[in-house]
Formats: structure tokens, sequence, C-alpha cells
């Protein structure tokens, strides 16, 4: 390894043997440093260059790598032998080799080896949001347009954790409030939602303005491209996910065809999932994290499928055809069990009134799902009319499949 490292095959005569040795003793030692070293190009030119080494470690401070950086100082170790310098002084020469080389000056300027070897605690690896963060040894702030925000910057990484957290209360809110119909008559919860509504609006604005990593890695700030890459691919979902449907809901002369419509568009928003999955994917390599991610991801399925099983029992629990209740329906089961009956209310309304609570709905939904997934079942809710068996069959082998991952 260090006799390629050491660029062998471009020794020369006039190459210093113990320049050669430092340079070996730095790969050795694991420590950046900066050497000048005589060496010889494809046609034998000799030219001076300035080598810089930076070793590469990884979460466990190994070095796994080397990253070395030559510049080309043959202008600085030679005397300038043209008609035009003629008679100058050394002096004179180099001032004018300076001169005409501004920016060689500063990129030859050592290595600050409190930079190389700084290595980033785990919490603020783990705070970083996004796949695609650049390696250590490229994180230097590139030059971007006033309006153009870095993706991996503080104020960005934390609007992603924002993001993150209000994406989660959509995936728990969302199915909820479409299989149970609850239109939020509440105060407090129509401004909850709205002001979600609001920030995933301005997540839009944000993503027309952030940069991303193109195919080779490198960051891409031209404020085309980024509008371009975003119309291309999360653009209508964001869209579609922050309309206010909870906002048009809240009205009580809103049809109920048009509100169960609206309701249902909401699920949409559940697609934004696909872009947690992909910002999380980077925390697969913490043994913890994998840990609470999967218990977080069991949870939610249960809560999906909890009110997919209440939807299905709140369909087939009355005939519409002769408006009756259906005695074998898992709903009525429970309505009798906990003592709070389905009653026809034949003077008034003349429909169905009366069952469990919307909590307790909830709760039996959300147990038996549990006992499905974990495949316990204890019985004492059971799928009885086909649709339940269907619907309980699959969730048996989502459970399943889940055991064995």
């Amino acid at each position: 390894m260090h006799k390629s490292s050491t660029c062998s095959f471009m020794y020369g005569d006039l190459t210093d043997r113990k320049t050669i040795e430092k340079i070996s003793q730095t790969f050795d030692s694991h420590e950046p440093n900066y050497h000048e070293v005589l060496l010889y190009t494809k046609n034998r030119t000799p030219i001076w260059l300035y080598m810089q080494i930076a070793p590469i470690r990884n979460e466990n401070d190994k070095v796994v790598l080397f990253l070395c950086t030559f510049r080309d100082i043959t202008l600085f170790k030679q005397p300038i032998e043209d008609e035009s310098a003629r008679g100058w002084t050394k002096f004179a020469r180099l001032t004018r080799a300076l001169t005409n080389n501004r920016n060689l000056v500063q990129q030859l300027a050592p290595l600050n080896k409190t930079e190389v070897t700084h290595k980033p605690s785990r919490l603020a690896e783990a705070l970083q949001l996004g796949s695609d963060i650049l390696p250590q040894y490229k994180q230097e702030a590139p030059k971007t347009p006033p309006h153009i925000i870095l993706h991996y910057c503080t104020f960005k990484t934390t609007w992603d954790w924002v993001i993150l957290i209000l994406t989660f209360y959509t995936a728990i809110m969302v199915p909820y409030n479409v299989s149970f119909r609850t239109k939020h008559n509440n105060l407090a919860w129509l401004v909850v939602d709205s002001v979600v509504d609001v920030i995933f609006l301005i997540d839009i604005v944000l993503n027309f303005h952030t940069t991303f990593v193109g195919p080779a890695g490198e960051v891409i700030s031209d404020a085309k491209l980024i509008r371009m890459n975003y119309l291309k691919t999360w653009f209508v979902i964001d869209l579609l996910s922050c309309l206010p449907y909870d906002i048009i809901n809240a009205f009580e002369n809103v049809d109920e065809g048009l509100s169960s419509l609206f309701s249902s568009l909401k699920v949409i928003r559940l697609l934004r999932l696909g872009r947690v999955a992909r910002k999380l994917d980077h925390y697969l390599e913490y043994g913890a994290a994998v840990l609470v991610l999967l218990v977080c991801v069991f949870g939610l399925v249960a809560h999906w499928l909890a009110c997919i099983w209440y939807s299905i029992g709140d369909h087939e629990v009355i005939d519409e055809t002769t408006n009756s209740i259906k005695n074998d329906s898992w709903l009525y089961q429970l309505a009798l069990s906990i003592g709070t009956p389905y009653r026809y209310n034949a003077s008034g309304t003349g429909q169905w009134e009366g069952g469990p609570s919307k909590d307790t709905l909830y709760i039996s939904s959300l147990y038996f799902t549990m006992t499905s997934l974990t495949t316990i079942g204890f019985g004492n809710i059971a799928p009885t009319t086909d649709g339940e068996k269907i619907f309980s069959v699959a969730m048996m082998m989502v459970g399943c499949k889940y055991s064995l991952s």
C-alpha cells in the first residue's frame, strides 16, 4: 500500500529519498501532514509537487483510506529563464510568479490537523436526516446563491425533523379521521390541522430552494435544476398532502358524499412516509435505533389495520337494503357484551342509534389487530362475516411475515 501511495512509479534521479521516507512515516502514523517532493511526469519531466495527506476515519475511529492532494509548485522551485525575465533578480522572478498565481498561495496553506482528525459525535450524525449527506472530508460549504439553502445545513436539518414529526402525526390521525368519519367541530383540533397544512405548504416553498445531491455525488445549487428535480419527484404528492381537507369537512352544509371524498383524499398524505423512510435509512446502522423503528412501524401498522377493521364492521353492521341490524357482525356482538346495544329510532330519525362509543370502538379494534398480528387471538373479538374473515386472514399473513423478518 505504501509503495503505491508514495508514487514510486514517478521517482527519478533527483527525487529526495529522505522526503519519500517522511511520506511513508506519515502513512504509518495515520496523521495528517504535507510534503514538498520532486517527481517525474510520463515524459520524464521533473516537477515539484505540494502533497497533502489526510487520513479518513470511519465511525470506529479507524483509518480506512487516505485523501492525497497534489498541487504543482514547480514555478516556485525553478527560476524563470524566458526572455522577458532575463536579467531579473531571483526575488523579482519570485514576485512575478506570485503575482501570476494569486490563488496558489491560499491553496498551499497547510492542513489544519484539528480539522482533519475531528470526529463528529454520534448524536450529531444521528440528527442528520438524509441518506445523501456529504462525507466528512467534503463538508466544505459550497458557494450558493443567496436564496438557495444547503440541504445539510442546521436550519434544514431542524426543519426536516419538524416535517418528520408532523408526518407521523398525519400518519396516525388521517386513517382515524377517515375511518371514524370525524368532522372537526372541535376548534382546537381544526386549528392544529390547519397549522400542519400551512407548515407542509411552507415545506413545498423551501424544497424549491434547497440543494440536492446529483447522480455523480455533487451538490446541485442551480435554481432551475432544483425546481425541475422537485417538480419531477415529490411536488405533486406534497401539494395534494397540504390541501385543507379538514377545513372543508368542518362545514356542516357540505354534502355527505363530497365530505367522504375529501376524507378519502386525505389518505394521499400517507405517501409522504416514503420520504421519511428514505431519510431514516441511515439509522439502520444503530442497533437501538433499529429496535425503536421496528416497534414504531409495528404500532403504526396495527393502528392502520385497526381503522380498516372498524370500517369493515361499520359498513356491514347495518343492512341498508332492509334497514336491519346484522346480528353476526363483530360490532353488534361487542355492543351486546358491554351493554350498549344498537336500537332503532322509529319515532325520530328513523335510523339505528346507540352502540359503543368511538373510544371503545377504536380500543377494541386496536386490541383485535394487535392480538392477530402477534398470532395470539383470544377469541373474545372474532370475525363472523365473510368480509371480516377475509381481512383477518390477510392480517394474520402480515403478522407472520413481520414475525419472520
